[in-house]
């Protein structure tokens, strides 16, 4: 099981900031993940702040892993050390 549902004391719904961190991205890619549809969130209070519920980030990790190993599967896979090094 991944990291967010190891210890069910953890809080339901996470920051930004937290989804970037277990990713290991930043919190700009997380924000265009929302915005495509790719991640559910839902934004609280006067201020807008974004929450994403710790199921959507397990569910967005799996049908990662579901989609890479389609483009695997399908000989589309492009070597993603050029991008990883960029960041």
């Amino acid at each position: 099981m991944g990291k967010l549902t190891e210890d069910m004391n953890q809080p339901r719904f996470l920051t930004l900031a937290q989804v970037a961190d277990e990713l290991n991205v930043r919190q700009s890619l997380v924000q265009g993940l929302i915005r495509t549809g790719e991640l559910r969130a839902f934004q609280v209070g006067g201020r807008g702040m974004w929450r994403i519920g710790r199921q959507d980030v397990e569910d967005y990790i799996d049908q990662a892993y579901r989609r890479t190993a389609e483009r695997i599967a399908a000989g589309d896979l492009e070597d993603g050390t050029e991008a990883e090094a960029q960041e």
